[in-house]
């Protein structure tokens, strides 16, 4: 997702996300985002779909969520030239969803030439914590 700097404002709207542009296993599972500024990225998720065989959400989905997210927001901060890559991440879950929809903030814990590093809090319809995620992503020079 790697886009030069005259025309990121304008690739990282929520229209512009939402159609088709946030990746296949994103849509897959459902996952829509709400709100893309400088300051952070946030989406929806629906339980339904992305559960275990106990009906909670399942771990990994929220790692997808919050890998979804930490990926699209260190694109839009990038240096010019540069396309942000994941090279850790990890999640503690806290509680889980067993119906409706869960939400993530992703906020920029640091964003310096070359690493960012995201936290993504992921709560459920009533407001209670699921998942915290962590990721940091490397940024590399783009290739022409």
């Amino acid at each position: 997702m790697a886009v030069h700097h005259a025309d990121r404002d304008a690739f990282y709207t929520v229209e512009h996300l939402n159609a088709g542009r946030r990746g296949d296993l994103a849509e897959r599972m459902g996952i829509t985002i709400t709100e893309c500024t400088r300051e952070r990225i946030s989406a929806t998720m629906p339980v339904a779909g992305n559960t275990q065989p106990f009906g909670l959400v399942h771990g990994g989905a929220y790692v997808v969520l919050g890998e979804t997210l930490g990926s699209i927001h260190s694109n839009y901060l990038a240096p010019e030239g540069m396309v942000a890559v994941g090279v850790d991440i990890n999640a503690t879950h806290t509680g889980s969803a067993t119906e409706g929809e869960v939400t993530a903030v992703c906020t920029p814990v640091h964003v310096g030439k070359s690493l960012a590093v995201h936290e993504i809090v992921i709560t459920a319809a009533n407001g209670r914590r699921c998942s915290t995620v962590r990721i940091t992503n490397f940024y590399k020079p783009m290739k022409p």
